[in-house]
């Protein structure tokens, strides 16, 4: 008995022990485990929750609804039904609400068919007391007849004053005075977990508001090259629902102030599953300026050539062996050629380069270097910071327009309106083919040349009975165009005669 009690005792003692060599272990452990900095203290960057700096979280959505709302407005568009060839189908708008089947038989026997009347619902944002107002270029494509309905239910009809397919931004009109409208916000102040609203008219319902955190920013959804060859993307992600008829609304924060247009959704269904996308009001600011002062958006051309983001292992290690260089995805943009005549060889940037800054800017990924660029217009010295060969080092760089040059484009939206890839015809088949020289389509595009009779690999050699033997001179020869009918002559290499094309840019 005194044996089995001494047993018990030692077995208690030998328990209370470890307890107690346990619960010391630990508050030493807490202090150093991962979670801990060696001091004791948490890591810095939570440091605002512990001394009293962290903001509150209680938000009122009210005083901003209220203020943003009433210059929210309600778009609606027909498209008239037309005749359409089979080799110039209409593609569906991938964007806006369409309602109508279409009449798939014109084209099942090779002849015309009828395209029937479309009918699109979309948003648009007022931006001045006299009627300007904001939207997606997709709202109000194509449509013949567009109308506009505020949220006192009074409606107008509107006008378009022009339209950047790249950025997806319009600009329209209605003749009204003493307007509510939405002041601008910065959305290079956008911080990712910062409350925003998006306000719109989602499936043709009155004015709706939603409200949803930044869940990421500069994202590129490669949405914009549907219907353009130059896409601008570098999207405010939201988590706000959005849903058709959102596009061309207000995205704004808790102050009121617009920070962004609402252009699109990612949704395996076509409806809401909880990512949006908005343009930053910045990029919209530029936009929308260029088109009321200009006619048409003046856009800055740096002349290099870039792989995209998200590269594999693989690719950077025949980048880095193609460039001489050392790279890692996230370094910067790096050059994989210079354009002979841009504006990025005449400042001395060169293959292999890695750009780091622009203006100030860090540029880590293609959407963010796609953002800067999208602010400048042509003949804007901009200081760019590229590293070579390990080193930092400074370039002014002088930004050139699309067609070579620092001239500011004209009004004409005709190189727009044609869509395509195009490029100086090569010295070789240009003497194979026994011509001085010419432009070949490389690629059809979304835009007029798209919905035409005309095949790639054409090489165009006239416009309007004017010889073309560059790039550049084709555009020259487009500004200088009095009617909307373009004539454009040219031949199929390896092919006998020559062509003649009239392409309407009001179609």
């Amino acid at each position: 008995m005194n044996w089995n009690l001494k047993n018990v005792l030692a077995i208690i003692g030998i328990s209370a022990l470890t307890t107690i060599t346990s619960m010391w272990s630990y508050g030493k452990l807490s202090k150093t485990n991962s979670y801990f900095e060696n001091d004791g203290k948490l890591p810095s960057n939570y440091a605002s929750f512990f001394n009293g700096t962290a903001p509150s979280t209680t938000v009122d959505f009210t005083p901003a609804a209220n203020a943003a709302s009433p210059a929210v407005v309600h778009i609606k568009t027909k498209t008239n039904a037309k005749k359409v060839e089979s080799n110039q189908r209409k593609q569906r708008n991938p964007f806006s609400d369409l309602f109508g089947d279409e009449d798939m038989f014109g084209d099942f026997f090779g002849g015309p068919r009828m395209q029937p009347e479309q009918r699109a619902s979309g948003s648009g944002v007022l931006i001045t007391a006299d009627g300007y107002i904001v939207t997606n270029n997709h709202v109000v494509n194509g449509a013949d007849e567009i109308n506009v309905t505020l949220t006192n239910k009074k409606t107008y009809k509107a006008k378009v004053i022009g339209v950047d397919a790249s950025s997806d931004l319009a600009v329209i009109k209605i003749d009204a005075s003493s307007l509510p409208y939405l002041v601008y916000g910065n959305s290079d102040e956008i911080k990712l977990g910062q409350w925003v609203l998006a306000i719109g008219y989602p499936l043709n319902l009155e004015v709706t508001i939603t409200a949803g955190i930044i869940s990421a920013k500069n994202r590129s959804i490669d949405i914009n090259s549907r219907q353009s060859d130059k896409p601008v993307e570098s999207f405010l992600q939201t988590d706000a629902a959005v849903n058709q008829g959102n596009s061309g609304g207000a995205l704004v924060n808790t102050s009121g102030e617009l920070v962004g247009i609402n252009s699109a959704i990612a949704s395996p269904t076509g409806s809401y599953a909880g990512y949006a996308y908005a343009i930053p009001v910045n990029i919209v600011k530029k936009v929308v300026t260029d088109i009321v002062k200009y006619g048409t958006v003046q856009r800055a051309f740096l002349g290099i050539s870039y792989p995209k983001d998200g590269l594999s292992d693989e690719q950077i290690k025949k980048l880095e062996e193609d460039l001489n260089t050392k790279f890692k995805d996230g370094d910067g943009i790096i050059v994989t050629d210079v354009l002979d005549g841009g504006a990025a060889k005449v400042a001395g940037i060169k293959k292999g380069d890695i750009i780091v800054k622009m203006n100030g800017v860090n540029v880590k990924s293609a959407p963010e270097l796609q953002e800067q660029m999208a602010r400048y217009k042509p003949g804007d010295k901009i200081n760019f910071i590229v590293k070579r060969a390990g080193k930092e080092m400074t370039l002014e760089v002088t930004f050139k327009a699309k067609i070579g040059n620092t001239d500011l484009a004209k009004s004409s939206s005709a190189a727009e309106k044609l869509g395509g890839k195009l490029e100086t015809l090569d010295k070789a088949t240009a003497e194979k083919n026994d011509l001085e020289g010419g432009v070949v389509i490389k690629d059809l595009g979304t835009g007029i040349l798209g919905k035409s009779r005309v095949e790639k690999g054409f090489v165009i050699t006239h416009v309007n009975e004017e010889p073309v033997k560059t790039v550049e001179e084709f555009y020259e020869a487009l500004k200088k165009a009095t009617s909307p009918n373009i004539k454009i002559g040219g031949v199929y290499p390896g092919y006998f005669g020559n062509y003649a094309f009239v392409l309407n840019l009001n179609e």
